[in-house]
């Protein structure tokens, strides 16, 4: 397997094999996690430790299930309650953290750029769990291999984002991965919630969702950020969902086999339709729950050969 980078902190970065290499030893997990023995050694005597700046339900436990997984010691740091909130700066408490020598450190911020700012002053290896507006590549990794399994590929379909991607680090890294798999990607939602910088993405953009869900493959709902939005980004929640959110009247408009995703938490009535987003025949958003162990799983597991191949270079 194929792994160049020491650090997983966004899609942009990657490249295709980087991508091919974790979303094959994905599958691997997959059918590893369906067993009765659910375990491996690919961790075995490394430390994970978990730094979350922002609450998080899935992707905390997924990262936590993953590393105990693989035979790691996992510690989750209780950043809530750490010496950030005595005036401890984010470095003072990596370089903190680094001399007690973990070997992976996993990290969500709610400044975009904070996860690759630890990466440059630590010595293990980081993998970002999100990071403001700016990335969330785990996310978008296990979003590539639920469309792949349901879909049998992941090159040229047609692929509609729907919702909030101004606020959205899963839309980010989801464009920049689709686009490296040539994908052809289109952004539905309101003008307010539409990045400034969204034309050099080279994705389409709509702001009506019968027409943005023309013959589509993959319908992916992104949640609104309401604890990002600084101001009036939609009239209301109702208005919302009437113009924007997913049900079955709107989804009429995709291909008949057209898979429905949401990254979740999902606000039921406001983003989709609660009937929906639990129809077993046309939503996978259960699944993409699923393939998030075995990508962070997979994701850990390449890291670790990279550490365990440089600590075998330096003391040949």
């Amino acid at each position: 397997m194929v792994f160049s980078a020491r650090h997983l902190l966004g899609i942009e970065p990657l490249s295709r094999d980087d991508i091919l290499s974790i979303l094959d030893l994905s599958d691997h997990y997959v059918s590893q996690n369906r067993q009765t023995n659910k375990h491996g050694d690919a961790l075995k005597g490394m430390t994970q430790i978990n730094m979350f700046f922002e609450n998080s339900t899935r992707t905390q436990a997924s990262f936590e299930l993953a590393g105990k997984r693989l035979g790691a010691d996992v510690m989750n740091m209780a950043m809530q309650t750490s010496s950030i909130k005595k005036g401890e700066s984010l470095i003072d408490t990596a370089l903190t953290l680094n001399a007690m020598r973990p070997d992976l450190l996993v990290v969500r911020h709610p400044s975009a750029g904070a996860v690759n700012l630890l990466a440059e002053k630590v010595t293990c290896s980081v993998l970002n769990a999100g990071d403001g507006r700016h990335e969330h590549p785990t996310q978008a990794l296990l979003d590539a291999l639920t469309i792949r399994r349901a879909k049998g590929r992941l090159h040229r379909l047609n692929i509609a984002i729907c919702g909030d991607i101004a606020h959205s680090r899963v839309a980010r890294s989801n464009i920049f991965l689709l686009g490296k798999m040539e994908n052809r990607v289109r952004l539905i939602g309101p003008p307010t919630l539409m990045p400034s910088e969204v034309r050099e993405f080279g994705v389409e953009v709509f702001d009506d969702m019968r027409e943005g869900l023309k013959d589509v493959d993959v319908v992916m709902m992104l949640r609104l950020q309401k604890e990002r939005m600084d101001g009036a980004f939609i009239p209301s929640e109702r208005e919302f969902y009437h113009r924007f959110g997913l049900d079955h009247e709107k989804l009429a408009y995709a291909k008949s086999d057209a898979i429905v995703m949401h990254p979740a938490p999902m606000n039921r009535g406001v983003e989709i339709d609660g009937t929906l987003a639990d129809d077993i025949n046309r939503s996978v958003i259960q699944e993409q729950v699923e393939m998030g162990v075995a990508v962070r799983m997979a994701a850990m597991d390449l890291l670790a050969r990279g550490i365990k191949a440089r600590a075998d270079g330096a003391n040949a």
